[in-house]
């Protein structure tokens, strides 16, 4: 293949979309690289309906929305291929990829960059105790299951987020029964539907306010030891089976490697509502950027770049819309803990700001200032951690593009 204008690298739902939409406004030719053997990403493991709703507007199964994103952006004439790594973005602007038929270097126009995110395992947790088999994250659980590999018979859920009931939704088409669910926090971090099917359709106790504190198992799993944070009782609970869920990391090798500037809290590449990224004609989107968000989410984002990118493409040539990322600095205060984006153009402020929060609050007020000047606010519908809080990019639109910092807090 000669250069490509556009190369993604990722062909989940974020670089599948971004791709669509540059071949469907007639940038190309458009490359989406993966070093899975399938494109699609996380979600074509998941069996479990709910794909789709926020980007396709329809309910579809894991599988049937990764085919769906990939056939969509084949149609459109993206060429899509697997089993191939980028391994270095080079200062010439250059991209290292290893694959099936060797190493090669090509010299693409602009590079996406959707690398997704990872759930860290129990090593870096730092669980104590034996080391059996039988320990999973949630997309180590998802491969086996969709390999028909055996899980087990009883397991114990870490976590109470959304993936740790889509891992519980695994554990049952495996037909594993989740004995428990376990969470440092006071409650579930998930939407009360969820939460209700779990605890009345599927009888999966949470054991809220709890942390895991050791495995226990010579050769296979036998049982999970949990302490209770409020009176420090400690339970073993008879398992063979721990899925870790949550608690994610994005796939930012190649990103830091390629020298970005990298945003603390999220650990991402630091990026505008654009998907621009510290280097000219490097962009970013997804779970790289945004960590442990729906898959849908992630698409979305994949659309925002690959729009913007195609629009600029046509007025300013070839990569130009690519960068570097030029704007405000927006940090959020406690118990607010991170913002994506972490920089906007007030006179170009994206549809909408990311944040999260550390912990549960009654304060449902977002206030945006700068200077002790304010700006804006906006009322969150909840205020919970491991899950989004959108707030629209208008909050900030007041701001003085020489004014300095915007913060963000809750009142």
């Amino acid at each position: 293949m000669t250069d490509p204008a556009v190369l993604v690298v990722g062909a989940g739902p974020a670089g599948l979309t971004a791709a669509f939409e540059l071949a469907s406004r007639g940038i190309g030719p458009v490359l989406v690289v993966d070093r899975e053997a399938e494109a699609g990403g996380v979600p074509r493991h998941c069996e479990h309906n709910g794909f789709g709703l926020q980007d396709l507007h329809r309910s579809m199964s894991g599988p049937a929305y990764a085919r769906r994103l990939a056939r969509r952006a084949e149609r459109a004439g993206v060429r899509v291929r697997l089993r191939t790594t980028a391994t270095a973005l080079g200062d010439d602007g250059s991209i290292s990829l290893a694959g099936p038929d060797g190493i090669e270097s090509m010299h693409p126009g602009a590079v996406l960059l959707a690398t997704g995110a990872r759930e860290r395992p129990r090593s870096a947790r730092l669980v104590p105790g034996d080391r059996p088999a039988g320990v999973f994250t949630t997309g180590q659980l998802q491969q086996w299951v969709a390999g028909g590999l055996p899980v087990g018979s009883r397991a114990v859920v870490v976590g109470a987020e959304h993936v740790a009931y889509s891992a519980v939704l695994t554990l049952r088409h495996a037909g594993v029964a989740t004995v428990a669910m376990v969470t440092d926090l006071p409650r579930h971090q998930t939407v009360s539907a969820f939460a209700w099917f779990a605890r009345r359709g599927l009888r999966v106790p949470l054991r809220a306010s709890s942390r895991v504190i050791g495995l226990r198992g010579h050769g296979r799993l036998e049982s999970v030891e949990v302490e209770d944070l409020v009176t420090g009782a400690v339970e073993c609970i008879d398992a063979d089976t721990v899925v870790f869920t949550g608690d994610w990391i994005p796939d930012n090798d190649l990103a830091r490697r390629a020298g970005l500037s990298m945003e603390q809290s999220t650990r991402g590449p630091l990026t505008d509502g654009w998907g621009r990224t510290s280097r000219p004609g490097v962009l970013a989107a997804g779970a790289l950027v945004h960590p442990g968000e729906t898959a849908g989410l992630a698409a979305l984002t994949g659309r925002t770049a690959g729009r913007r990118l195609a629009g600029q493409w046509s007025s300013s040539g070839p990569g130009r819309g690519a960068g570097p990322v030029t704007g405000l600095s927006v940090i959020t205060v406690a118990p607010l803990c991170s913002v994506v984006p972490a920089v906007v153009d007030p006179r170009d402020a994206p549809a909408r700001l990311l944040l999260r929060s550390k912990v549960f609050s009654d304060r449902r007020l977002v206030v945006a200032s700068q200077g002790g000047r304010e700006l804006g606010r906006h009322r969150l519908r909840h205020s919970t951690p491991h899950r989004s809080l959108s707030v629209p990019g208008s909050l900030i639109a007041r701001a003085d593009p020489a004014g300095g910092t915007v913060e963000l807090s809750l009142a």
